[in-house]
């Protein structure tokens, strides 16, 4: 186990690399609301509408999913290493967020639904944050969710019964009636993410 450990975590490695050339930056846009809050424009289209379902089994929509600012992150329940400390620390920064009078939800979608049940979702975003939404589908439903956010994943040949999914670790900022704002690598600390957020959220 400790070596599929080390081969998944090296692949994430090199999925974050590789998607890093889906994303440039340029000089801010002075018809850039948010412009103050990064260090360029974001070029290309990300995000949009998906449908997935939820954890009591109903099929839900990007829009009854992001009703205010939302912080959206995609990987899998039986991740052992990188998932458990990015959903964490997501759920972090949106404590400090509402310390500070933000309100801002936590998403988890699974790239794994194939063991990434309504319920097992649910019980692990419960887990993780009270306002945490776990959300699965049909693979078809993950696979549309993750191309609107260029989100790469792919699941490794199983050993033993067990694989593993490398999959891209960026968490993306959504806004309602606004869409997709950031993205945010997995090594920015709680309360670096709540200020990066909360500089998104305060120009609104």
């Amino acid at each position: 186990m400790n070596k599929m450990i080390a081969i998944g975590a090296a692949a994430v490695t090199v999925v974050f690399l590789a998607v890093m050339g889906w994303f440039a930056f340029s000089g801010s846009g002075s018809g850039d609301q948010f412009a103050q809050c990064r260090s360029g424009a974001i070029a290309g289209d990300i995000g949009g509408p998906f449908e997935l379902v939820n954890a009591k089994g109903e099929t839900v929509t990007d829009k009854d999913i992001i009703t205010e600012p939302t912080l959206i992150y995609f990987g899998y329940t039986y991740c052992p290493d990188v998932c458990p400390l990015d959903v964490d620390r997501n759920a972090a920064a949106v404590e400090v967020l509402e310390e500070r009078g933000h309100s801002v939800t936590p998403v988890f979608i699974t790239v794994d639904p194939a063991r990434d049940t309504p319920k097992v979702v649910g019980e692990f975003a419960e887990v993780m944050h009270p306002k945490m939404i776990g959300l699965t589908g049909s693979a078809e439903q993950v696979e549309g969710a993750s191309k609107a956010y260029r989100t790469y994943y792919n699941a490794q040949s199983a050993v033993d019964g067990e694989y593993l999914v490398d999959h891209t670790t960026f968490s993306y900022l959504v806004m309602p009636e606004i869409g997709f704002v950031d993205f945010f690598h997995r090594d920015l600390p709680p309360k670096e993410l709540a200020d990066k957020i909360g500089c998104f959220v305060d120009a609104v």
